[in-house]
């Protein structure tokens, strides 16, 4: 609801445990490869950054519909944002907003595709006078201004010439995996951010609208590094590509920011009006930042319990746009994370606790424990594998705590969930057992639908992704 109304009683939900998940007939008929890819028509922002394992904006406008969600009323939460999906289409509905993340990507690019007040004409005038600066650099960095690839076959000693001028920073580079960037485009990238940074005034006060346009570029410059200059694919997991000799760095980057300030004239005629988003770095088990009581429709898709690294999958443009410095950095922000992987475990950990009297979650750890015996593995990963579920699902305990307080009376919430099989094969019915995490924390778990199924890369067997509706009381 709006910030200082009242709430309107939604009705009682459905007791739940004996829910069957409901198959959607209008959202599973499709391909299952098809339906969680973005439509034509909603390209527009949601395009401008995305991660390969975000959900669409269809499934988003669905839920708000099945929640009874009224933008007149409600005040809508993501508290696992992704790159944003949620935030973005509930403010093209109408909705004020609140998003939090831990990854500094997610939040960077939120942000971003959430502020709409930004001046077309002012960004294009920036655009112009970035492109000139980085050009300039790559002249002085020994590139070809007409087609922006060096001149000769030395590149070990002209990109060490390129990396001298840009800054970057040995422990920088270590926290790049191995081969995810080639030398040459990753001197040129690194230019032009510094030029970027050069024409965007006031950096150092992230408040202030000059810091928003940088943001804007920077975003952009992230984007591309992903989709064209960088040697990764997803599918779904990060991998290596065939190394890029070159890269057509700044034609990469002038197309996408031209496509975002396009996008951002169209969203400003279309939406004169902008609705409050505020977009907050927090752990998802705490909810800082967030007002008591004050929202009414959650639609969120925290991480599943695997061994999907989510801050390797960012990790490319979380260092080269500076947003994770150095290893310090790096351990802080796994630490902000809901443990769904062995890569975020640290000592010391002991969200398990709050779950200990689920059975149904503790047998599951014990399964994939006992299953590790039997097959003799012992590599230190292999070992925390029952850690994972417990710590994960306690996890996932403590934030729906900390949300309760934030929830008026009735609201509703969606989230978004996937079956898992990642540890020995032991199946990991993730959506039934966060209703039932949730139902012991006093939620009304009215419906489990099913969203898609997909393919288990390594046992080709159909998994379950799901969505847990919840109401509170």
């Amino acid at each position: 609801m709006k910030l200082g109304q009242e709430s309107a009683d939604q009705g009682a939900g459905t007791e739940m445990l004996t829910v069957v998940p409901k198959l959607r007939r209008e959202l599973v008929e499709e391909n299952n490869h098809l339906i969680n890819k973005v439509r034509a028509e909603d390209r527009v922002v949601h395009d401008w950054y995305r991660f390969v394992l975000a959900f669409p904006p269809h499934l988003i406008r669905h839920y708000l519909q099945k929640l009874g969600a009224d933008p007149d009323r409600d005040v809508v939460l993501d508290p696992f944002v992704g790159c944003g999906t949620t935030s973005v289409e509930a403010k093209k509905l109408g909705f004020e907003g609140y998003a939090t993340e831990a990854n500094p990507v997610g939040c960077l690019a939120t942000k971003v595709k959430t502020t709409w007040d930004l001046i077309p004409a002012r960004l294009t005038a920036f655009l112009e006078s970035i492109l000139r600066d980085a050009k300039r650099g790559y002249k002085r960095a020994g590139f070809d201004d007409e087609d922006l690839f060096f001149r000769s076959d030395a590149e070990e000693e002209e990109r060490d010439e390129a990396l001298i001028l840009t800054g970057l920073t040995k422990e920088q580079e270590q926290l790049i995996p191995e081969g995810f960037i080639s030398p040459v485009p990753l001197a040129k990238f690194l230019i032009l951010l510094k030029a970027i940074d050069h024409v965007v005034p006031e950096l150092s006060n992230p408040d202030v609208p000059s810091a928003r346009y940088r943001d804007l570029f920077r975003l952009a410059a992230g984007a591309v590094l992903v989709e064209g200059i960088g040697n990764l694919g997803f599918g779904p997991e990060v991998y290596r590509t065939a190394p890029k000799k070159d890269a057509p760095v700044v034609v990469l980057f002038e197309r996408k920011a031209r496509k975002m300030i396009e996008d951002l004239a169209l969203v400003r005629q279309q939406h004169p009006a902008s609705p409050f988003t505020c977009v907050l770095t927090s752990d998802a088990r705490e909810m800082e930042g967030i007002p008591d009581n004050t929202i009414d429709v959650v639609i969120t898709s925290p991480p599943y319990p695997n061994e999907k690294d989510y801050t390797r999958s960012t990790r490319l443009e979380s260092v080269l746009l500076h947003l994770i410095k150095d290893k310090t950095a790096l351990r802080g922000t796994k630490e902000l994370l809901v443990r769904s992987n062995t890569r975020t475990i640290f000592k010391g950990d002991d969200d398990d606790k709050y779950i200990q009297h689920i059975s149904s979650i503790i047998r599951v750890a014990d399964q994939i424990e006992k299953k590790r015996q039997e097959l003799q593995k012992t590599s230190g990963f292999e070992r925390l594998y029952h850690r994972v579920v417990r710590l994960y699902f306690g996890g996932m305990y403590r934030h729906l705590t900390a949300l309760k307080r934030k929830l008026r009376s009735g609201a509703r919430c969606a989230y978004v969930v996937g079956d898992q099989m990642s540890f020995f094969q032991i199946p990991i019915r993730t959506g039934q057992l966060l209703a039932e995490v949730a139902d012991d924390l006093g939620f009304q778990v009215t419906d489990i639908d099913l969203w898609r199924e997909r393919r288990s890369t390594a046992t080709r067997l159909s998994l379950r992704e799901e969505v847990v509706l919840l109401r509170k009381p």
